[in-house]
């Protein structure tokens, strides 16, 4: 009896359990609680937390390749279509389709804005190659600084996949907590008289702008940067299907079902890949803090860039929509918004630093062609 009560207890996961994965799985629990109790991308947090949390359950081979005529676990088979680079493009073809150029055609020289807070990106690969990263691991780790969770994903799955998953939570965690990090630099760089500038009404864009800027965005960039159009190129179809007015149905399913059904898979396997073994290794250390880096370094970059065109421009340009030029959206343009708002109760900036930062994903996702042309 106790022979077969001693089997059974070896045959758990408590009797095959490891301090690192216990670790782990409150890391899981952290990530949880700013998903759900401070709402931080809780639609990305939750999938990669519980993804987290599975991976590190001893004994289940979640994971597993398949062998010796065994199949694999399940969440290797969903993972290929994160290491093969698929379900990236298809978020952003959801992304597409919910996101309005409108503002950024309104003012085009935000896009200028959106460009500046992009050196974070390699600012951040020299200081990766100088604390001793390869070079193509550098310029996965550098991306972070994008502030752009599947661009992030899509550039280390293709240049480092043993990196991918510190560089994913590091991506998200760091978009998660835009409104924590953003401010302090944003006041620290702007005065009280610049955040009150009043900017004015943006112009109305017709649609045929609307039509033409996806097309025309799709073949420059692919021109310029073949790498860029899997990111490019799915970002603007969906807007394209969002501006046309005739796909009503196709609108939708890259709205809702296409990218929910996307974001659950691409969440729970790149949270499957932060294995203890993996994860709890002073690498990992590293890259959270060059990620916290290239974000901050982004940030400071682009409410930079702002100052010198409010000064441009005698006045007209307010410096905090500078700190929209990082692609987490819309979340930067809010952080933008209530800093407005703040110091001046009728300063709306939303629609203003909605140009950069939309701005922003298209410039994070030109970065990653630049990366993967370079370092691929």
């Amino acid at each position: 009896m106790e022979l077969a009560i001693d089997s059974f207890w070896q045959s758990t996961g408590f009797a095959n359990m490891t301090w690192q994965q216990m670790v782990m799985v409150a890391v899981a629990g952290v990530l949880l609680y700013l998903a759900i109790k401070k709402k931080y991308e809780p639609l990305l947090l939750i999938p990669i937390s519980f993804g987290v949390i599975m991976v590190n359950l001893p004994l289940t081979g979640i994971m597993a390749p398949p062998q010796g005529g065994e199949v694999g676990g399940l969440l290797y088979y969903l993972y290929q279509g994160t290491s093969l680079g698929i379900y990236p493009p298809l978020i952003f073809i959801g992304v597409g389709a919910w996101t309005d150029f409108g503002p950024l055609l309104a003012n085009p020289k935000t896009m200028l804005l959106g460009a500046a807070a992009q050196f974070g990106i390699f600012t951040t690969i020299l200081g990766a190659l100088a604390v001793g990263f390869q070079p193509f691991q550098a310029g996965a780790i550098g991306i972070i600084g994008g502030a752009d969770g599947p661009t992030a994903i899509f550039t280390a799955a293709n240049l480092a996949p043993e990196l991918l998953g510190p560089i994913a939570v590091a991506a998200y965690s760091y978009m998660a907590l835009v409104p924590v990090i953003q401010p302090p630099i944003i006041k620290l760089l702007t005065n009280d008289t610049e955040r009150k500038v009043r900017m004015g009404q943006l112009r109305e864009v017709s649609q045929k702008e609307k039509i033409i800027f996806p097309v025309a965005v799709t073949i420059l960039t692919g021109l310029l940067i073949p790498a860029s159009i899997p990111l490019i190129g799915s970002l603007m179809f969906g807007n394209l299907l969002k501006e046309s007015g005739v796909v009503d149905r196709l609108l939708q399913t890259a709205r809702d079902s296409l990218v929910n059904i996307v974001t659950i898979f691409l969440g729970l396997t790149v949270g499957a890949t932060a294995t203890a073994e993996n994860f709890l290794v002073w690498e990992t250390i590293q890259i959270i803090l060059l990620g916290l880096f290239a974000f901050s370094v982004g940030t400071f970059s682009g409410v930079v860039l702002g100052k010198i065109m409010y000064r441009l421009t005698g006045g007209k340009i307010n410096p905090l929509i500078g700190s929209a030029g990082v692609s987490a959206v819309p979340m930067a343009a809010r952080v933008s918004q209530k800093l407005g708002l703040e110091a001046d109760g009728d300063n709306h900036l939303l629609m203003h630093a909605m140009g950069p930062n939309v701005a922003g994903v298209i410039g994070s996702a030109v970065a990653a062609g630049v990366i993967l042309s370079h370092f691929g």
